[in-house]
């Protein structure tokens, strides 16, 4: 019985898991296994007999969290699953004091009978058996092995590192599964036919005894089955080798003393640093780091951070400030056991970073999270034993502090980290940063707080905020050089000279009539020093320049660039093909044979994540890009080019410049870097300035930014059960970085004036009412979120619109039109975005005279109209939300983005709203 009961038990959950395919091998195997061919005499009588002694196997409780088969009853009177019961009920149901040898072989026998195999031989048996046996303990759902929950919900960032585990171990086993099954396969089907036309019938004699037990039986068995196969869900499907399972029992107790060791207060930092040397040998064998710079092992051994003070840390571009952060974070995960957040700034950063830690993740054992985009869950999920590392955007990460706020669950949050710490001074991204980081502070007092940057000024401020304390160092493992271009003359800066600047050389380089007219800053000259052999970056004001400047170069090149890996760029292109739907943007399409492309946010996450790859392997040698790529994504150049002192519109702020020049001479891939800051005369002296001067403070965006900021920050304060009463806000703001700063912002007003006409005004929009209790003007004044208030800050909306919103889809509701998708795709239309857009409106106009009737109702609802466009044509202020939602009502005709951005909007603004940051 011990041989045989574990045995059927394993064929019903493998069967189960199998039968959505019936034709395929294993289920007409399992089948032909339980399903005897010749025996229905016998199975009939042992069906009887258990019927008429037998009571109900007692109803298994399903542990499950929702019932996965709902009211699905495969257990009838004719399915083979009934006669799985049959088979084991009859040995359940044997007389005690048969011994266990006469269980044995009457179980021997059944199975031995049911499989239809003749004994060959005792080895032949008893291999047999013991295959089975070890199957059995590997796929029993109730011992799942401690600690090896494996499959249960890993994070998308990871899926693919166990499905390569799992493969290795599935091939060995399905290679012996084909060997052992493949003479079986067609008396298999053969048993599997006769035994649904030939089915034991039941004895009119027990019809009425049994009536009620066979109810009570379907129930215990399909109940038994579905807390089975959900065990078998959850339970671990790959299988290791020993030797995988010895280091990882090592890992673990290394773990176990480097967590003492962190706790104690000895000053021995143990193997690396707190951590098992594993983690050690991890940084040598993926990112060949042998050992730490002198600063980093100064700033990880401070008192201030083995005490878990909060820290603010700044280092000059490429220093190696991300490491010590990692190192800081797989502290928190493995030894402390808490959870971490690591807050970037844009959606290619957190990629970048998915990608090189999640390995670690895998070796280390905890779950590397992705809140970027459209990824993320909130709540995220709740785990007992393995640890997450969150790394999210800005705006994501605030989501998620939310979430985890209002699921009372902040405390498992063990370590924020912030890298470019700077941006908390930058418009309403920098608001939303500051509300995360404040409301850490306040919710949770054992939550640490890491920031870093390369460009801070005043770090006093910050300091008061986080409470933390500060390290700096002037490292740099590569040297940079910079140097100032005028005309054709390059001169190097020079903080110890006069000027600020020394005469360097002048280009030499033979410019056609042609090409001065086409280059006159020397862009060809410049980069042609430094292409193919060496990588290089030109910023450009705008994107549009970024396109231009890319096929002026190209123009220009030599053909003997072409030559130059042509068989890699040949596949960047039909990957771009690929990822387009068959379409290339016509610009790269002119650029990538010769080695360039161009860098900004109007590429969608395919075609820029393949164009970083190529020029990270150096198939593209050439980026012209905008400010944005100086923000962290790791693609360095041995020269930087900076086409002009501005961005957009604007003069270059230091803290820019600083960002942009840091590209240059990467540690690891460069011995040098060099700069270069192309300039006109007019603009020498503003540009000395800039070089020679101080980096910019950052100042709060709290109050400046009123429906993003300290609007937005009220209404989820008083929605997340923060702070509900007007003196618990007040105290909350003086927390803020606004709070630590509001003696320099605040000229006119004071910071209780501020609070109270901010609540004010929610008050009076209907996103949030004053409780009729108690004082309704004083400190104790309580006020709670309305519908329309928990809606919106819930939703992450932006205060300005979320009336305007509530009204257009209310409006939607009376009337909505689905012939087309028009109606549907206006209202997710977003009111920023359609502010940006300056449509052509001859083009507008001739695509309203191509819109299908439906989609003309559907215009004249919204109030469009010819008039509409007449009016606009003769100056008068008009919407334009409908031109950008019928530009995004293209894009789901099939028609590709290149083709509607060339006659309607910039491409960048559809890419920007297609890829949600």
């Amino acid at each position: 019985m011990e041989d045989g009961c574990p045995r059927i038990r394993r064929r019903v959950s493998v069967c189960k898991r199998n039968r959505g395919s019936p034709e395929s091998l294993g289920v007409s195997r399992t089948l032909a296994e339980l399903q005897p061919a010749e025996d229905t005499e016998d199975e009939t009588a042992a069906g009887s007999r258990r019927r008429k002694t037998g009571s109900p196997e007692p109803a298994q409780e399903n542990d499950s969290e929702e019932d996965m088969f709902g009211d699905y009853n495969s257990f009838t009177e004719d399915s083979f699953l009934a006669q799985v019961d049959d088979l084991e009920q009859k040995y359940m149901q044997l007389p005690e004091h048969e011994t266990d040898s006469g269980t044995r072989d009457l179980c021997s026998e059944g199975i031995k009978t049911n499989l239809g195999i003749n004994t060959v031989s005792d080895f032949t048996d008893s291999e047999t058996n013991e295959r089975i046996k070890r199957q059995s303990v590997l796929d029993d759902p109730g011992e799942p092995e401690p600690g090896r929950d494996l499959s249960f919900d890993v994070p998308s960032s990871q899926i693919l590192y166990f499905e390569n585990m799992q493969n290795s171990s599935k091939a060995l086993g399905d290679q012996s599964t084909k060997e052992r099954d493949g003479n079986s396969h067609k008396s298999s089907n053969d048993n599997l036919t006769y035994s649904h036309i030939e089915q034991p019938q039941q004895n009119n004699h027990f019809s009425n005894v049994g009536v009620s037990s066979e109810m009570s039986r379907r129930k215990s068995i399909r109940d038994h089955l579905k807390s089975a196969m959900a065990g078998n869900a959850r339970a671990q499907t790959p299988v290791f080798p020993r030797s995988k399972q010895l280091r990882e029992t090592l890992l673990s107790e290394e773990i176990s003393v480097a967590k003492k060791a962190i706790e104690s207060p000895s000053d021995d930092l143990g193997p690396f640093y707190s951590l098992p040397s594993k983690v050690r040998d991890l940084y040598v064998q993926l990112k060949g780091i042998k050992k730490l710079y002198d600063w980093q092992h100064t700033c990880l051994t401070l008192r201030s951070v083995q005490e878990r003070k909060n820290l603010i840390y700044s280092l000059p571009t490429s220093g190696g400030k991300t490491l010590v952060a990692e190192i800081l974070m797989l502290q928190e995960l493995l030894c402390r056991q808490k959870d971490v957040l690591m807050i970037l700034p844009y959606v290619a950063i957190v990629q970048e970073k998915i990608s090189s830690l999640s390995s670690f993740g895998i070796e280390l054992g905890f779950f590397v999270e992705e809140y970027a985009g459209s990824k993320g869950r909130f709540p995220p999920i709740k785990r007992r034993e393995k640890k997450s590392l969150y790394i999210a955007t800005i705006e994501k990460g605030h989501s998620l502090v939310n979430a985890l706020i209002e699921s009372g669950r902040i405390s498992t949050l063990g370590l924020v980290v912030v890298d470019e710490l700077h941006m908390i001074g930058e418009g309403s991204r920098g608001a939303i940063l500051e509300m995360t980081l404040a409301k850490v502070l306040y919710t949770s007092k054992t939550t640490q707080i890491i920031g870093m940057s390369a460009t801070l000024n005043n770090v006093e401020d910050l300091q008061a905020f986080l409470k933390a304390e500060y390290y700096t160092s002037q490292f740099r493992p590569v040297e940079l050089k910079e140097f100032l271009k005028v005309n054709d003359t390059i001169y190097a800066v020079d903080g110890q000279a006069a000027g600020g600047m020394t005469f360097s050389r002048l280009l030499n380089y033979k410019y056609s009539d042609a090409l001065k007219k086409m280059d006159p800053d020397h862009l060809v000259a410049l980069v042609t020093e430094v292409i193919p052999n060496y990588s290089c970056l030109v910023f450009c004001p705008s994107k549009k320049n970024c396109e231009n400047v890319a096929e002026m170069l190209c123009k220009f090149l030599s053909k003997d660039y072409l030559n130059h890996r042509e068989k890699e760029k040949c596949e960047v292109i039909k990957n771009l093909r690929n990822v387009g739907h068959g379409k290339v943007c016509p610009v790269l399409k002119r650029t990538i044979p010769f080695g360039v492309a161009y860098h900004h946010s109007g590429l969608t996450c395919d075609e820029r994540k393949l164009l970083e790859e190529a020029y990270a392997t150096g198939v593209l040698c050439l980026f012209t890009c905008t400010s944005t790529l100086a923000a962290g994504v790791n693609l360095p150049a041995r020269r930087v080019i900076l086409r002009a002192p501005y961005v957009a519109n604007s003069f270059l702020k230091r803290n820019q410049y600083k960002q942009m020049i840091g590209r240059a001479g990467r540690a690891g891939i460069d011995t040098a870097g060099e700069s270069i800051l192309l300039l006109q005369e007019k603009d020498k002296q503003q540009v000395l300035e800039l070089i020679n001067g101080p980096l910019e403070s950052c100042y709060s965006h709290l109050v400046e930014e009123l429906t993003k900021g300290i609007q937005s920050l009220f209404l989820s304060l008083i929605g997340l059960k923060i702070a509900t009463s007007l003196g618990d806000i007040y105290q909350f703001m003086n927390g803020t970085f606004f709070g630590v700063q509001q003696k320099i912002l605040l000229k006119e007003k004071s910071l209780w004036e501020v609070t109270v006409d901010a609540l004010e005004h929610l008050t009076e929009k209907g996103l949030l009412q004053k409780d009729s209790h108690g004082d309704s003007e004083g400190l104790q004044c309580h006020f709670r979120v309305t519908k329309l208030g928990q809606a919106s800050y819930k939703g992450a909306i932006d205060l300005a619109y979320c009336d305007t919103l509530y009204r257009d889809l209310k409006k939607g509701l009376e009337g909505l039109v689905l012939e087309s998708l028009l109606h549907l795709v206006y209202l997710i239309t977003p009111y920023d975005l359609a502010a940006q857009s300056e449509p052509d409106w001859m083009v507008y106009f001739r695509q309203f005279s191509q819109l299908s009737p439906a989609e003309q109702n559907v215009a004249a609802l919204l109030g469009v109209s010819e008039g509409f466009i007449g009016k606009k044509a003769s100056g008068q202020a008009v919407r334009k939300r409908p031109t950008f939602g019928v530009c995004l009502r293209n894009l789901t005709c099939p028609e590709d983005i290149y083709r509607v951005c060339l006659r309607e909007l910039p491409r960048s603004h559809l890419a920007c709203y297609i890829s949600v940051r």
